[in-house]
């Protein structure tokens, strides 16, 4: 067969295949126009070099293994020089993990030492890991409990209130329109280098902002195609915060900032007291028309929160108040 032939078979280019010819590790017949012509066998050479490079052996270490093929075994890896092949593979593999390990050790330390520049309180001192994965999860994490704190909310209407967006204006929650808008209300986001409360993970319904974040960021788009007409986030932390959240995690809509937790005091909205800190209790307001139509609370687990939004609003299509 011609080496485009080959080379379609094989799933690799011809470039690819004549590299391989320079290596010796492919030796095709010639005929007599000098032409070369490929066999089957060379076809299961060239695939058997492209699977190796998948498992990250480079072409020029995949000879063992192809002499075991040539040598009328079944698989590559029949023989004893293939096995020396994969521990070698696996061996440069660690020592690359090891390296990594070791530089992301240095960025660690790098980070806890820029973090806490000119803090009074050390990094050492404080013994806090900043690579803390806020995007997970703990498999104990306990759940809040209905407290009764959301029932006087549907049918309320919005206050007039502007709260400043991430977007660089000011929000008016009473004029989001005759659509759906939907407003996720969290306590605090957490990132690397920023302490979260004492016994945060303690705290029904406390952790999970992170990810219930990322959840309403995956599932935007599908919320908006299921009728919601916004998304907002809204905490008590400040907008420049928020904007690093924003950034951080590639949010495709705004956070509003209410420090002054002026939408609780409007609407009586749930609580909670942590590490000196008033926040808001986890729950999500449907705003239809300056009007909330539906309130989720309480919220569990808050990572699959954003689902539980699209599913209610793909369940109750807009209908004529």
């Amino acid at each position: 067969m011609r080496i485009s032939e080959l080379a379609r078979r094989a799933g690799v280019t011809t470039k690819a295949v004549r590299y391989y010819e320079s290596l010796g590790l492919l030796a095709p017949e010639r005929l007599a126009n000098g032409y070369r012509d490929y066999t089957e066998h060379d076809v299961r050479l060239t695939q058997e070099i492209r699977a190796l490079g998948g498992l990250g052996i480079p072409v020029e270490r995949t000879r063992p293994f192809l002499e075991c093929l040539t040598a009328g075994h079944r698989h590559a890896d029949d023989c004893p020089a293939s096995l020396v092949g994969y521990r070698d593979a696996i061996d440069e593999l660690t020592q690359r993990i090891q390296g990594l390990a070791a530089r992301r050790a240095m960025l660690v330390a790098h980070l806890h030492q820029a973090a806490h520049r000119g803090s009074r309180i050390s990094a050492a001192d404080e013994g806090e890991d900043l690579m803390t994965d806020y995007t997970s999860l703990p498999a104990d994490l306990p759940a809040p409990e209905d407290d009764g704190a959301s029932a006087h909310l549907p049918g309320t209407k919005v206050p007039r209130l502007k709260l400043q967006g991430t977007g660089g204006t000011a929000v008016r929650l009473d004029t989001f329109g005759a659509g759906r808008t939907v407003i996720y209300v969290y306590p605090l986001t957490g990132r690397p280098g920023t302490d979260l409360p004492d016994g945060w993970d303690s705290i029904p319904g406390a952790r999970g902002c992170t990810p219930e974040t990322c959840g309403f960021r995956d599932h935007h788009q599908d919320l908006l195609a299921a009728g919601a007409d916004g998304v907002f986030g809204l905490s008590s932390q400040d907008t420049d915060y928020q904007r690093e959240v924003v950034e951080r995690l590639r949010l495709p809509f705004q956070m509003l900032s209410d420090p002054a937790r002026s939408l609780a005091r409007e609407l009586d909205l749930p609580t909670f007291e942590a590490g000196g800190l008033t926040l808001y209790k986890r729950l999500t307001l449907i705003i239809r028309d300056g009007v909330i139509e539906h309130v989720f609370y309480p919220i569990f687990p808050p990572n699959e929160h954003a689902d539980h939004v699209l599913t209610w609003l793909r369940d109750n299509p807009l209908q004529k108040w």
